[in-house]
């Protein structure tokens, strides 16, 4: 993936984030932000889904503080940063990231989840926008269906509280987009 620049308004919020921090800090990025930004998607969000924070300490000072729903940084730019207290990913999902915007911060560092690994982390949740990102991913990169099963079965299947329930997400998303793309095929 070539590297990006950060659009407005993220680029100030992000800078202003950056000016204030005296050590170094990273984020593990999914959700919108991620889809729209890095990924190339039109989608708007108003805010960042940060899976981890390293240091971890820093979560609660970074939400209440600095960067959160109803920070001053929110109230200045419109966007913030949301913690994601619950969210079900592969479990190697660490190993398959790609820093955004490296190089454009001093201090701030954030990754971004794999187009696999974000598709699978919206599968618990599955509302009308998860399905819509899922199929822009798929159209986008395509998807290897057999990959992402494969990691889907090996990775986050043996964590899910409802793996029937999931099952049947996959199975119906793997439809989507065979669907999809004999349609795309057929124009």
């Amino acid at each position: 993936m070539t590297t990006k620049t950060v659009p407005e308004p993220w680029h100030s919020f992000l800078g202003e984030l950056d000016a204030n921090l005296s050590y170094d800090l990273h984020f593990h990025c999914m959700g919108g932000f991620v889809v729209s930004v890095l990924y190339g998607s039109s989608r708007p969000t108003a805010d960042i889904d940060v899976l981890v924070v390293v240091p971890a300490g820093e979560q609660f000072r970074l939400l209440t503080v600095k960067g959160g729903r109803g920070s001053p940084l929110h109230k200045r730019y419109g966007v913030y940063l949301d913690v994601v207290a619950i969210a079900q990913v592969p479990e190697d999902y660490e190993t398959r990231m790609t820093e955004m915007f490296p190089g454009t911060f001093e201090h701030l560092r954030l990754f971004a989840l794999d187009p696999y690994d974000l598709a699978l982390s919206k599968l618990e949740r599955n509302i009308q926008r998860d399905r819509d990102d899922v199929r822009y991913l798929a159209r986008t990169f395509p998807l290897d269906l057999a990959i992402l099963h494969e990691r889907y079965q090996k990775e986050l299947r043996p964590y899910l509280a409802l793996p029937d329930r999931e099952d049947l997400t996959l199975k119906l998303w793997t439809d989507m987009i065979e669907e999809d793309r004999r349609n795309s095929a057929s124009t």
